[in-house]
């Protein structure tokens, strides 16, 4: 059940200000930039973990240790495009996704070393470009799921425990937040399951930390296909109200679906949510050889038309999109009115799979 909240909300910070005067534009994708570096195993490896007993090459977020020079320079070609925001390079940095490259005591030092390349970044351009330039710390889904079986045949069995999930964004969360960023991002959530524990380390750090400590929290969901549910099984509604508990200081939806077939469910989500709206999609569906095919042309009118309909405060890319994906939708938006916040009655909120509002 989520009824009234009950988390303390963030104090008033540069970044409201920003998402009030104006849209705000996020970076694109990091994955995709990285591919155009032809990065090879030593790479990845670099001096550090030269003797590792395990392949590296696609770990990206090790980069931000072994080639953070890559990293950096990414991040500043988004800023450069016109981004007010960047990510770190922090997606599967928890010790449950880096087990798959035997890295898991390295979460620290990940999460710390990403900060640093998106932070010297958005330093030095905002005083490039005389604009304030923000970092978000970016939290993924994980590779296993707290919903579902990964076993046909064993419907009640799950590959990790609530604790262990708890306690993988703890850790990573903390990292995050000594490195300094200006936001949390919980985001491309399939699982609600999953992020409702990424929320529930956050607000427990908070706490913990006091609430000078407490930065922005955005949450972003992904809608798997055109049923307009998660991988879980919920709505788009089911979903917010299923975290609206955390008092989010955004939610939105990103990745999986393109930005066009993502529309009926951004504006569903701008009609009942109360916060702002954020939306980054990918370049499109991917092709058959896994690319995507959207210009930023493509991305640019989708996202413009977001903004023109007033259904988002940010807007960005995911996979496949490039600095001039976020150069173009960043012309897009330029004087378009952001997003208001939708006024409600008070109501019970409730979710499973599908939402009930109880006046």
């Amino acid at each position: 059940m989520n009824g009234s909240s009950i988390a303390t909300p963030p104090p008033a910070s540069p970044l409201a200000a920003l998402f009030a005067q104006r849209i705000a534009v996020l970076d694109g994708a990091m994955g995709s930039m990285i591919q155009t570096y032809k990065l090879r195993e030593a790479d990845f490896r670099g001096e550090r973990f030269k003797a590792h007993p395990h392949d590296l090459q696609g770990n990206n977020d090790l980069l931000s240790l072994t080639r953070p020079d890559v990293i950096e320079k990414i991040h500043g070609d988004y800023f450069a495009a016109g981004a007010d925001m960047v990510e770190t390079n922090t997606f599967n940095s928890t010790s449950i996704s880096q087990a798959d490259y035997k890295l898991e005591p390295l979460v620290r030092d990940l999460n710390l070393a990403a900060v640093g390349c998106a932070r010297r970044a958005a330093d030095a351009a905002t005083k490039k470009f005389g604009r304030r330039c923000f970092v978000a710390g970016a939290i993924g889904p994980l590779n296993r799921t707290l919903s579902m079986s990964p076993d046909v045949n064993r419907p009640d069995y799950r590959a990790v425990t609530w604790e262990q999930v708890v306690t993988a964004y703890t850790e990573q969360i903390n990292a995050l937040l000594d490195g300094g960023v200006d936001a949390l991002l919980v985001e491309t959530i399939f699982d609600t399951l999953n992020a409702k524990a990424a929320l529930f380390a956050i607000e427990t750090i908070f706490d913990a930390r006091g609430d000078a400590a407490r930065v922005p929290v955005m949450i972003s969901v992904t809608i798997t296909d055109a049923s307009g549910r998660t991988l879980s099984g919920q709505t788009v509604a089911a979903f917010f109200n299923s975290v609206r508990h955390a008092n989010p200081f955004s939610v939105g939806i990103n990745c999986a679906l393109g930005g066009a077939a993502m529309r009926p469910y951004v504006e569903e989500l701008a009609s009942i949510a109360n916060c702002y709206v954020t939306c980054y999609p990918n370049a499109g569906l991917p092709n058959a050889f896994g690319g995507y095919d959207e210009s930023p042309a493509d991305m640019a009118k989708v996202l413009g038309e977001f903004a023109s309909s007033g259904f988002v405060n940010l807007v960005g890319g995911c996979c496949g999109s490039t600095p001039a994906h976020i150069a173009a939708i960043a012309e897009a938006v330029r004087g378009k009115k952001p997003h208001v916040i939708p006024s409600a009655e008070p109501a019970m909120q409730l979710s499973g799979l599908e939402p009930l509002r109880v006046a």
